[in-house]
């Protein structure tokens, strides 16, 4: 390999909310070469192949912080933060990076416990670290593929990273969980009305369908279809409360085209049928 290699590429035209890449590279450094000081507008990611290099980095004070690394570590660069990083004279490093962001980026980084004064990435887990590599190299050498193309693979690094960090603070690990029932529950108020299921659910949190049961029903005290199917009855016994809507066009209203299978749910959670709740709350 020459003493300096670089290859980079940046994403084509397009514009996503929830994740949004930026730019993609790889480069082999020669002794002491260095980048900075500088500030980025996107976070910015690099993981560390092979070699040494140190980072100067500023925390949210202002405060200059150096950190040393070496192979299989890595570190992230925060929007409008002043950074210089250089490769050790001696043994020079190789790093992949990904530029990046979105509107859940942020909190993300935050749950998973790095900042501007923990930016150091080091892996509890070799299998989802090396996967983590695997797309970030992917991503290098794939700059001709569609922008969706790109733009799953660029979410499977980021779960990789995330699912990767050495460990989670506790206080992380409590955020992390309020944060899944808190985009569960957004989705549910948000989608109550159409078809849709507990798998649509789970994947709106980013876990699998029987992790995310366990974990929603230990913070909220009810599996998730028991709390779908309670807030479809609340909102349904709200407009036959207040609205003269047929018991159809109500159960459609929340979720449930057919009549029967609506009816059947609202009697499994007050006891009485649409048609008798409405008569009852009418004389009250």
């Amino acid at each position: 390999m020459p003493s300096h290699d670089l290859e980079f590429s940046t994403f084509p035209n397009g514009h996503f909310v929830d994740l949004m890449p930026y730019q993609y590279g790889r480069e082999a450094c020669e002794p002491g070469h260095a980048f900075g000081p500088a500030r980025r507008t996107h976070y910015l990611f690099h993981y560390v192949i092979s070699g040494h290099g140190t980072l100067m980095s500023t925390d949210e004070s202002g405060l200059r912080t150096d950190f040393d690394l070496a192979g299989d570590e890595g570190f992230l660069i925060f929007p409008e933060q002043v950074t210089t990083y250089v490769a050790d004279m001696k043994d020079p490093w190789e790093y992949v990076w990904v530029e990046f962001d979105g509107i859940q980026v942020k909190e993300s980084l935050e749950l998973a416990g790095l900042s501007p004064s923990r930016p150091i990435y080091r892996s509890r887990s070799t299998e989802l670290r090396d996967a983590m590599e695997a797309e970030m190299r992917y991503l290098v050498t794939h700059r001709d593929a569609s922008p969706l193309h790109l733009i799953g693979h660029t979410y499977l690094f980021l779960d990789y990273l995330l699912r990767s960090i050495e460990h989670l603070p506790a206080q992380a690990a409590n955020r992390l969980q309020d944060f899944y029932i808190r985009e569960a529950i957004t989705f549910i108020k948000e989608n109550y009305a159409c078809d849709i299921s507990i798998e649509d659910i789970a994947r709106r949190t980013g876990l699998n369908r029987s992790y995310f049961g366990k974990v929603f029903k230990a913070a909220v005290g009810k599996s998730p279809q028991q709390y779908l199917i309670g807030f479809r009855m609340t909102k349904a016994a709200e407009l036959l409360k207040l609205t003269a809507m047929p018991v159809a066009e109500v159960g459609q209203a929340v979720g449930y085209p057919n009549q029967l299978h609506f009816s059947r749910a609202f009697k499994g959670v007050y006891g009485v049928s649409p048609r008798e709740w409405r008569k009852q709350s009418a004389r009250v």
